[in-house]
């Protein structure tokens, strides 16, 4: 659906990590030359993704299905080719991949934090802590 104003797709996120535990839901991050909504928004919100990002940054959009229409197998996120965003994402997967006990110290930390959580949003808000000094050790940021 994106065409050329796709320059690179990847498979994010803990469903991207063989044999971490992950909720149901797929990220795809997909990195655009320019973050222009005219280019991604119709095409995306033609597939049934809706825009739950901030409009006001240009650093990422996130497209999500909502949960009342359809299950939300896949979120999207959109960040700008070349970007930390894009970066940091495929570092920290390929970091998890390459070391299976820093993807088990993960996967417990998620599991000892996910109950605490309905909302998925601010249970990812509560990941980003562990998640940056996990990337400090990886010499990711």
């Amino acid at each position: 659906m994106l065409g050329d104003v796709a320059v690179r797709i990847e498979h994010v996120g803990s469903t991207a990590v063989p044999g971490l535990a992950a909720k149901d839901t797929i990220d795809i991050q997909v990195s655009v030359a320019k973050m222009d909504r005219a280019l991604y928004e119709a095409p995306l919100e033609s597939l049934g993704y809706t825009s739950v990002s901030d409009k006001a940054t240009d650093e990422h959009h996130f497209f999500g299905r909502p949960y009342t229409t359809l299950p939300r197998l896949f979120n999207v996120h959109v960040c700008p080719v070349g970007s930390e965003w894009e970066r940091r994402h495929i570092a920290f997967r390929d970091y998890l991949r390459d070391q299976p006990e820093a993807a088990r110290r993960y996967e417990t930390f998620k599991r000892q934090i996910a109950t605490k959580f309905d909302d998925t949003l601010e249970y990812a808000y509560a990941k980003e802590d562990f998640i940056r000094q996990m990337e400090r050790e990886a010499g990711i940021v």
